[in-house]
């Protein structure tokens, strides 16, 4: 049951990443476009800056609980690292906790906000609810939440490049 729940997580953090490094790419590709519109053309094109907006939601969302699972979020752990062995589990615990309670708030309050703006349209891409554009806060959260689990339950998910001989350093 274990490994099939980790292989589910495994599937699920490989979603968000794509997910979340599409988007990085998109922003990376509209933003220059952007640019040469507005400095080259002469003519600012109006879409490029709300959809690299709605683009960060979605990278903000998505990546950051791909980067959970991982632990490659910023985190500072130099009086953790410290503590004794027990005390350090327990605050592990206590860390994990709180982040389900975040992840929970960001379920409950983001699916909220998107029931609320469901009928309502962006200015520049009227064909687009409002609520289609913060749906990447629930699913975040859904997503963190379930990696949160993961964490408690089995420890953290093995680091996927540690086992490939070509990420090896160099010599």
């Amino acid at each position: 049951m274990a490994g099939l729940f980790r292989r589910t997580m495994d599937v699920l953090y490989l979603v968000c990443v794509t997910v979340g490094g599409t988007a990085f790419v998109l922003i990376s590709a509209i933003i220059p476009w952007a640019v040469f519109t507005r400095y080259v053309l002469n003519s600012a094109a109006s879409w490029p800056e709300p959809l690299a907006v709605l683009l960060t939601i979605v990278l903000t969302f998505i990546g950051a609980a791909a980067a959970y699972r991982l632990n490659l979020h910023m985190n500072i752990s130099y009086f953790a690292d410290r503590l004794p062995p027990p005390w350090r589990a327990l605050l592990d615990i206590v860390v994990q906790l709180l982040m389900a309670l975040i992840a929970s708030f960001m379920i409950i309050w983001g699916e909220r906000l998107v029931e609320v703006t469901w009928h309502n349209t962006i200015a520049d891409f009227p064909f687009l609810s409002v609520g289609i554009t913060y749906l990447p806060i629930p699913v975040g959260g859904a997503c963190l939440l379930l990696f949160i689990i993961e964490r408690i339950f089995l420890g953290l998910p093995p680091d996927p490049l540690a086992h490939h001989p070509e990420n090896a350093p160099f010599e």
